[in-house]
């Protein structure tokens, strides 16, 4: 394949930078007027970069874009109706009015993710490349970021990811020189960023970003080593940028004569007069060429004009695939008994529960696969949950990876977006804060932020480590609170060995991102568990032992002090009716408030600091739907506002435990 522009396609490179100039100084003449109010991040003096790469990619070719991107989403097709329309937030847009300028998604045209988080869009588009490759699919990803991003953790990550698996991605470093205010030269010691390519075993390239022609040609072998099995690229095209950071930034801090250059060359222009010069194109067809594009922006603006606001509605659509998923609005029927089928007897741990669960639900479906640290044979992972898996479904499907905790979860959201089941493992909880990003950015708001055309269908299986001994205050915390502060996640905390089989199916199957917390002082402790595949539906509570004097209501391994509290208090003559929540997010409040208005007292016990953990909100909620039925105040039982202690003696003070759930259960009997 000649990597030449021809005639024809160096005049549809200029159609496509015509478009996109076009595009961008409508957006920021609404912007001047006052009709639009947002941050606007201009694309100045790069549009050459994805007009001359998109000619090379197929319509089914995947994208992933950053937030300065009006340049990379006219290029990939994207109507620019739809994009106008989702400047002005209208039901129309690409996102129905709901992502936004620095969120605008087409799945439809491949472009599949545009990022507002500097640098988070690089794992993700090597997860999308690795779905492509399992699929054998031949697609290209390519996946464009700015000098700045390239100085951020999950941008390392993620290259080193790509290049370890060799995955069929070009990272496009679009070099404007400038990280925000901070220039090139004064963020890194790096000549190019094309030269770190190296360092990570792959190829890598630094081009012109002004010139079609030679970005073309450089793309050009990047997308054949892709399609070939070869790799990842690191294209580096420099083009300076033409204004400030955002629209109406000063620009103070930019070289004022380079500016200025750079300004004179404006590449549109430069490039329109070029293919005059070289006979690729008549002044009059290039005109025709400036006049359609006027009319195509008219077009659109009228078309936002006359579009409407998203209806009401809109506001709880696409926070999950069910609007019936989401707390506030949740209505489920009232839980009886705990939904397990009959397991004949057979007890196996509940470590073991896990590693059955991930069993059948790989053998089920070829769409499903791990992905973690350590977790193939012969490790197992640190509590053998994989053990065996990765010996008997092979290492593609049972895949571990570098300790790369973004790149981990960002793999796992890419490869959904292309059709797979992804259960990747954090290991320890208290890693969750390392790619908090890549959770609660991305895989938590990509359903909402592209108006409901994109699904994260993963589950992160997450250890919590807490009062077992030895572990200490960095891999011992419960953040469910975190996680459920954040729409658009669902929370799973199985309390035992049939709900942790049964929940963890149920995570795979579920069309939403799923945190699903195992707890390791629960691993070890058997539970009777049914040995075919089951469900146990996530947000239905479990009454794991009924009363009438008082509720309390707990998960996760607290369960267990729980539910020995409520055995000393029946022989004190309370009978404790203690509610498993099982899941928080969807919560299941109808059976809390039924149970609730039955006993007339709530008592919530969670292994989690007490101070603003899950139980205070859930303790407003009872205190607010059952004011009338209480006999006494809603009571809480939490660990001690402390990091976890070392010590056990003081690990044991730190945490709940059954004498301090009877002690207060007793309090509430006599208020």
């Amino acid at each position: 394949m000649s990597d030449a522009l021809s005639k024809e396609q160096a005049v549809g490179v200029y159609r496509t930078m015509a478009r996109i100039a076009a595009t961008d100084q409508r957006i920021q003449q609404g912007l001047a007027a006052g009709a639009l109010q947002f941050q606007y991040y201009p694309c100045g003096g790069q549009e050459a970069i994805p007009a001359s790469i998109a000619p090379l990619l197929n319509d089914d070719d995947k994208s992933v874009i950053t937030y300065r991107c009006i340049h990379d989403i006219v290029a990939k097709g994207t109507p620019i109706r739809e994009i106008i329309a989702e400047m002005y937030g209208r039901e129309t847009g690409t996102s129905k009015g709901k992502g936004g300028p620095m969120h605008l998604s087409d799945p439809n045209n491949g472009l599949m993710v545009t990022t507002g988080i500097v640098g988070a869009g690089a794992p993700i588009a090597a997860g999308i490349a690795l779905g492509e490759q399992m699929k054998g699919s031949g697609r290209v990803v390519t996946c464009s970021f700015g000098d700045g991003a390239a100085n951020i953790g999950a941008v390392h990550e993620a290259l080193n990811l790509a290049a370890l698996w060799q995955l069929p991605v070009v990272f496009v470093c679009q070099n404007n020189l400038y990280a925000e205010y901070t220039s090139f030269a004064e963020s890194t010691r790096s000549e190019s960023i094309a030269g770190r390519a190296t360092a990570y075993g792959m190829a890598g390239e630094k081009v012109d970003g002004t010139d079609p022609f030679a970005i073309h040609a450089a793309a050009t072998r990047a997308i054949a080593r892709a399609r070939a099995g070869e790799g990842p690229t690191l294209l580096e095209c420099v083009a300076h940028r033409l204004q400030g950071h955002a629209f109406g930034s000063e620009e103070a801090h930019m070289d004022a004569d380079k500016l200025a250059a750079a300004r004179a060359a404006n590449p549109v222009k430069r490039f329109r007069q070029r293919l005059i010069d070289s006979g690729f194109a008549e002044e009059a067809a290039l005109a025709a060429i400036d006049a359609e594009v006027a009319q195509e922006i008219d077009d659109a603006q009228a078309f936002a004009d006359s579009s409407q606001a998203p209806a009401a509605s809109e506001l709880l659509a696409d926070v999950f695939a069910s609007v019936a998923d989401i707390p506030e609005v949740g209505k489920r029927p009232v839980m009886s008994a705990a939904s397990i089928p009959d397991s004949a007897g057979r007890k196996i741990m509940y470590g073991q529960a896990i590693n059955e669960a991930l069993d059948q639900a790989l053998a089920a479906d070829d769409k499903v696969f791990l992905l973690g640290e350590d977790i193939e044979d012969p490790a197992g992972g640190i509590v053998k949950a994989t053990y065996g898996l990765s010996t008997k479904y092979g290492r593609t499907r049972v895949r571990g990876t570098p300790i790369s905790e973004q790149a981990i979860v960002g793999a796992a959201i890419g490869a959904s977006m292309v059709g797979y089941k992804p259960v990747a493992e954090v290991m320890i909880i208290d890693f969750a804060m390392v790619c908090m990003d890549q959770i609660a950015n991305h895989a938590a708001k990509l359903r909402y932020m592209s108006g409901g055309r994109t699904s994260v269908p993963i589950t992160l299986r997450m250890l919590t480590a807490g009062n077992i001994g030895s572990f200490g205050a960095q891999h011992s915390q419960s953040l469910e609170c975190w996680f459920a502060h954040v729409p658009g996640l669902k929370i799973v905390a199985p309390s035992n060995a049939a709900d942790a089989k049964g929940m963890l199916l149920s995570c795979i199957d579920d069309p939403d991102p799923c945190i699903f917390m195992e707890a390791m002082r629960c691993y070890f402790v058997p539970g009777e568990v049914p040995e075919a595949s089951y469900r146990v539906p996530l947000g239905q509570a479990a009454i794991a032992k009924p009363g009438t004097d008082i509720t309390i209501i707990s998960y996760s391994w607290a369960m267990q002090e729980a539910m020995a509290a409520a055995a000393t208090l029946a022989e004190e003559g309370i009978d404790a009716e203690v509610i498993d929540l099982r899941s928080i997010v969807p919560l299941d409040l109808p059976s809390v408030l039924a149970s609730v208005g039955k006993t007339g007292r709530a008592l919530i016990v969670h292994a989690a600091v007490e101070f603003g953990g899950f139980g205070a909100e859930l303790a407003a909620r009872i205190q607010e739907a059952a004011w009338g039925s209480l006999k006494a105040p809603v009571a809480r039982l939490g660990a001690r506002y402390t990091p976890v202690p070392f010590a056990q003696n003081l690990e044991a003070m730190h945490f709940p435990n059954a004498e301090g759930v009877v002690a207060k259960a007793r309090a509430l009997m006599k208020a």
